[in-house]
């Protein structure tokens, strides 16, 4: 069994036991949260499909850890023009263990 959700305008396809990094959530660890912009989901050999999410439908996941990605370097350069610019970034992230895939038949 599989679901595809959104978040953060984003596609994600999730298992139950899944860690997942989302953008950031303000959340406690250890809290649960829910999911209800569900896509699609897998369960055996049957397909439900929403247009475009499935109605009582909930994804829910335990808040794992929090933290940032790695740093990427922007630089800009002209070079004989005597201009160098640098910018670094750290994206932050939420880390979410899926529990359970709910799926209410419409």
């Amino acid at each position: 069994m599989y679901a595809v959700l959104m978040n953060g305008g984003k596609q994600y396809r999730v298992k139950i036991g899944q860690i997942l990094r989302l953008e950031k959530i303000n959340c406690k660890i250890g809290k649960v949260i829910k999911f209800n912009n569900i896509l699609l989901v897998k369960k055996n050999e049957k397909i439900f499909l929403g247009q475009p999410i499935l109605k009582n439908t909930v994804i829910k996941a335990c808040v794992y850890k929090h933290g940032r990605k790695k740093k990427i370097n922007i630089i800009k350069f002209n070079r004989r023009k005597h201009y160098k610019k640098k910018q670094g970034h750290r994206q932050n992230y939420t880390s979410v263990k899926i529990i359970h895939i709910n799926l209410f038949k419409e």
